[in-house]
């Protein structure tokens, strides 16, 4: 276990400085210049040796990374026609033959995609196929045979065309979900009948790929403004990309992200593109989206929703949480608090949230994990004569994930221990069975959302989160938290398994030589369970006893 100090809260990057300065003089770079999988992809299927006549590429299906793939294969081929199909239907993308009468069989053609495309690529959309079923039957047909059949424009008249023969390629891009239902609806998709590439969303940086990550930066700067970056432009921008992609080494190659982001912050800038404007974007990007979060955060202060961040209590935990709503664009960070309580029983911990249906299949299986780890550590030869309930107080939606199964952990802990928690420390992390602290999701919303907490009610010193040690790389923390965190009124403890954890948040080891540990405490009250019960049922054997002798 150690506590994070405040450098470590958010990178800097001074690692990069050279190549930072040397912005200025870079070639810009195309937008599939970090794509080689991809673009050795689309080379092979414009190659005569390819076997197949369709490559399908998993990303957004927008203009930025069409005319990305159409431009790409126009520098390969530049002698063939490479189209792009936008809201096709049957008739624009198989074209059609008309009679001028009904008795004249002479047909006319009004050639379609297909055929303008003839010896080159014709670029379509998963999603404008998979809405019309008719489509991808013929274009079915089509990929297995390189002939396309002529129909006529109306039901009521024939043509007596032949097929005729193309040589077309075709690049079929969707994002993820899209080719999921593509491929359920067409399970041998992969196998002949198609090939697969992606477009990889992020990147990460080392020494031998910054300057041409900066190169492909580059590139969509140009096409923004023709102003100049400065350095503390690229440092913001490169700590937004690591809070984007969640790992400070890893920036997204998203080139809409980048668009949105840069163009907003262009709308105040007159002369050079410096990080504060970048800074400025990113808050009224934030104060758009803010309605949510805020009102969350907002029932805690006016304590509808009970969050105690002074004081202890015996079987209660902040655990962290981030908040996804459908529709939102934004996933923000809120405390909830946790609660265990234990009673007689068979060793049975209940998850009520499962119990309700109000927690995934992914929280079951994290509270089982920590079950089986608490058995394990209490090593005991009869079964536990406690039961547990567990639960989220105060949450009346789904539940899912194991990121709370520490903080759970802890609450059963200090219930069966009766050793009260320090409730001015959150707790964030998964578990597995062997003790280890595994890395969660969205860590920087849920530290700056405990921590909203603690600053509106007043910041002691004391107050703080316990993270996975893995999730230390994830850390890009606002400006608000990092200087918190300098001053010593806030802090970040991480830990590797739950023997640092739980003295963080009990005062106590879990284990060992020491004359008090939480597992002795637990120890101990069994002992004195299994002693009140042996001498109830003595007492309850000898009354029956004397009320049978006095017959």
């Amino acid at each position: 276990m150690h506590e994070v100090d405040w450098r470590d809260a958010k990178p800097h990057y001074s690692q990069f400085s050279p190549d930072i300065a040397q912005f200025e003089y870079l070639e810009a770079a195309t937008l599939l210049s970090l794509q080689s999988r991809l673009t050795q992809a689309l080379q092979w299927l414009m190659s005569s040796s390819c076997p197949t006549r369709c490559l399908t590429v998993m990303s957004a299906d927008l203009p930025h990374y069409l005319n990305a793939y159409r431009d790409e294969l126009v520098a390969k081929c530049p002698s063939s026609p490479v189209l792009i199909g936008e809201a096709v239907t049957e008739s624009t993308l198989f074209g059609f033959a008309y009679n001028n009468n009904k008795n004249v069989t002479a047909s006319q053609k009004k050639s379609g995609l297909l055929h303008q495309a003839n010896g080159g690529v014709l670029i379509l959309k998963v999603a404008d196929i998979l809405q019309q079923p008719r489509v991808w039957v013929r274009l079915k047909q089509f990929l297995s045979t390189g002939n396309l059949a002529w129909q006529t424009a109306r039901p009521d008249q024939i043509t007596e065309l032949p097929d005729e023969s193309l040589d077309v390629r075709l690049v079929l891009v969707g994002d993820r979900q899209w080719l999921a239902d593509f491929e359920t609806n067409e399970p041998d998709l992969y196998d002949g009948l198609s090939a697969y590439a992606e477009y990889e969303q992020d990147i990460e940086l080392n020494a031998s790929n910054i300057t041409p990550y900066f190169s492909w930066l580059k590139g969509i700067v140009t096409t923004l403004t023709a102003l100049s970056v400065s350095d503390s432009a690229l440092v913001r921008l490169l700590q937004a990309g690591a809070r984007e992609s969640e790992d400070q080494l890893r920036m997204p190659l998203c080139p809409i992200w980048y668009h949105q982001l840069l163009a907003e912050s262009l709308m105040t800038v007159d002369e050079v593109l410096d990080g504060n404007a970048i800074d400025a974007a990113i808050t009224r990007r934030y104060q758009r989206a803010a309605y949510l979060p805020e009102r969350a955060i907002e029932d805690i202060h006016k304590g509808q929703v009970f969050i105690d961040t002074r004081g202890e209590h015996i079987g209660q935990i902040n655990g962290l949480t981030v908040i996804e709503v459908p529709g939102h664009p934004l996933s923000y960070g809120e405390p909830a608090r946790i609660s265990c309580v234990v009673h007689s029983g068979d060793g049975d911990i209940a998850d009520v949230e499962r119990k309700a249906e109000l927690a995934g299949n992914i929280h079951a299986k994290g509270m089982m994990i920590m079950q089986a780890f608490v058995s394990v550590a209490l090593n005991l030869d009869d079964p536990l004569p406690y039961s547990a309930s567990i639960v989220f107080e105060q949450s009346y939606s789904e539940v899912d994930g194991d990121s709370a199964s520490l903080a759970e952990l802890c609450a059963f802990v200090s219930a069966l221990s009766q050793q009260p928690i320090n409730q001015a420390i959150a707790i964030t992390g998964a578990v597995d069975q062997f003790g280890r602290v595994q890395a969660v999701g969205g860590i920087n919303e849920k530290i700056e959302g405990y921590y909203q907490v603690c600053a509106h009610r007043g910041l002691t010193g004391q107050q703080g989160v316990v993270l996975p040690k893995t999730n230390l790389s994830s850390l890009c923390l606002r400006n608000d938290v990092v200087e918190a965190i300098k001053a010593g009124q806030f802090h970040i403890w991480a830990v590797d398994d739950v023997e640092q954890a739980l003295p963080l948040v009990t005062g106590l080891p879990f284990s060992g030589e020491e004359d008090e540990t939480l597992l002795r405490k637990i120890s101990n009250r069994i002992n004195h369970f299994h002693t009140d019960e042996k001498q109830s049922c003595n007492s309850l054997f000898k009354r029956i006893k004397n009320w049978f002798g006095q017959y």
